[in-house]
């Protein structure tokens, strides 16, 4: 039996992307590892088909934290034995690279995000410039890679004349209960950091007669809360924070409409393609989503929401239009019912299959 290690910087408990990847991959009969990270607030581990661990850090954020975390990684798997390595992005690469080298077993790059590009980085110019010096000798040293659109996977080749196969980020077709929908429901999923579009979101609620949920947690969790205060919407704003995955679906089936808005601050933002817009569709409820390559892609073939532009006029104008057009709305669901056959784990995850089973062939 082959053994997968995986390691992320993330809380696994909200971790539906690395759930479904190491879940699909423990099916197939491999012996799986997922490691992660302690967080002051994570709860008990949820189970899961798959083993799992977490580090515990003095450090939570900044440089330290990601030398700590290096650190404390390399030690990890240093008397560990696994047939592969597979890093989750540029913070966890190093590490688990140098161990694949010396334990000379393949090591894979799972690039979920344009790293160098995230909002975080990519105005601040010693540290982008780190981090992309990071993903060179990654990427020029490695054959075994994927991402999760082909726009980075575009960039990865024009940049390093690398290869890296798609995967996308989609959630499992499952079938679905019949759900009351909470009328005039708006509903936002996923990590409340900055350039998420929630600002303009905010704004836009200012005289709309709606009521608006946010499902998860993160950075600029108080600054919106002081916001909602401010343009008096606090009465329509439910702030939920992080709600496990199983929990979510049935919210995210309730509500009227999904919201899927970025700030075009960076690359990673602009060629992304979040899970939340997949999570929406198969949940059979219509969103707003920014008009990004990726989304106007998709939302072109399957037309399961609008396209926006970051405009507040234009954000509040449409989720109007998506809150009473009932023959809009009813198009649009029956798109999404149609979509979700398509648009799933099921089909994405024999790619991963694929990759996997290739790796040890010469």
């Amino acid at each position: 039996m082959k053994k997968l290690f995986f390691a992320v910087t993330s809380d696994l408990n909200h971790d539906q992307r690395m759930q479904r990847i190491c879940g699909s991959l423990a099916k197939q009969g491999y012996e799986v590892e997922l490691l992660g990270r302690e967080k002051r607030n994570s709860r008990p581990l949820q189970q899961q088909p798959f083993k799992q661990h977490r580090l515990k850090c003095w450090f939570n954020s900044g440089k330290l934290f990601y030398l700590e975390y290096m650190l404390r990684l390399y030690l990890y798997l240093h008397g560990r034995n696994f047939h592969a390595l597979c890093a989750i992005d540029l913070d966890t690469v190093l590490p688990v690279y140098f161990q694949a080298k010396r334990k000379k077993v393949p090591f894979v790059y799972d690039a979920h995000e344009y790293f160098p590009e995230v909002i975080e980085v990519t105005d601040r110019k010693l540290v982008k410039s780190v981090w992309t010096a990071i993903e060179k000798f990654i990427l020029t040293r490695t054959n075994h890679a994927y991402t999760v659109t082909q726009s980075i996977a575009d960039v990865f080749y024009q940049k390093y004349n690398t290869k890296v196969e798609v995967i996308r980020n989609m959630p499992v077709l499952r079938p679905l209960e019949p759900a009351v929908k909470y009328p005039r429901t708006i509903l936002y999923q996923g990590v409340v950091n900055a350039g998420r579009g929630l600002e303009p979101l905010f704004q836009a609620m200012v005289g709309l007669d709606a009521r608006l949920i946010i499902c998860g947690d993160g950075d600029v969790m108080p600054q919106l809360k002081v916001l909602a205060e401010e343009l008096q919407i606090s009465h329509k704003v439910e702030f939920k924070g992080q709600v496990l995955p199983k929990d979510l679906l049935a919210i995210t089936r309730s509500s009227r409409v999904g919201t899927m808005l970025l700030e075009n601050k960076g690359l990673s933002y602009y060629y992304s393609l979040a899970n939340k817009f997949f999570d929406y569709m198969q949940a059979e409820v219509p969103q707003l989503v920014i008009d990004f390559p990726e989304y106007r892609q998709l939302n072109d073939k399957y037309k399961v929401g609008l396209l926006t532009k970051l405009d507040v006029q234009e954000i509040r104008e449409k989720l109007e239009q998506l809150l009473t057009d009932d023959t809009l709305y009813q198009e649009l669901q029956a798109n999404c019912t149609a979509a979700r056959q398509e648009l799933n784990w099921q089909q994405e995850e024999q790619k991963l299959i694929s990759f996997y089973n290739r790796l040890w062939q010469v």
